[in-house]
Order: C-alpha cells, then structure tokens, then sequence
C-alpha cells in the first residue's frame, strides 16, 4: 500500500518521512491542496529504478535487434569475450 502524506507532513516529519523512505525502500507519495504532487525516495531507490529502466531499455535494443536478424552465433560472442577478458585476472 503506497504512503501518501500532505506537503505539511513533509515539512513537519521530514525525518521520519526520510527514515521510512530508508527502511522500505519504496516512494512516499506527496499531496498538496489534496491532490497528488511529488513522489519522494531515497537515492538507493531512485538509482535502482533508473537502473531497471536502463536494462528494460538494453533487453529492447537486443529483442528489436534479434527480431531484425541482426544475430551473432554463440561461439563468435565466447570468442569475442574470451579475446576481451585477456590479461584480467580471475579472482
């Protein structure tokens, strides 16, 4: 269930609103004058949503490519990465 607060709450609670943000790690929805206004979470959030968004974006690119015939065979990727991983040492 969203957390929905009041812009004063915002500004009366910003720790707790903060500290819950945190904990949860989920969005803290903002109303003013009764309507929704902002969505408020922590970075780590925030990062990770951009994140997600950038690999749906990448998993896209690669569908719309494979869709168009642009396919590599599995042995030219392994050599390719084989050739790039040269010099790196394994841990």
């Amino acid at each position: 269930m969203p957390k929905i607060t009041s812009s004063a709450e915002l500004r009366n609670n910003y720790n707790e609103i903060s500290t819950f943000c945190h904990k949860y790690n989920e969005p803290v929805f903002i109303t003013k004058n009764g309507k929704g206004d902002l969505a408020v979470m922590s970075i780590e959030a925030y990062e990770m949503l951009t994140a997600r968004i950038e690999l749906y974006s990448k998993l896209k690119e690669g569908i719309d490519a494979a869709d168009a015939g642009h396919l590599i065979p599995a042995e030219q990727v392994f050599a390719e990465l084989d050739e790039m991983l040269k010099g790196i040492p394994a841990k």
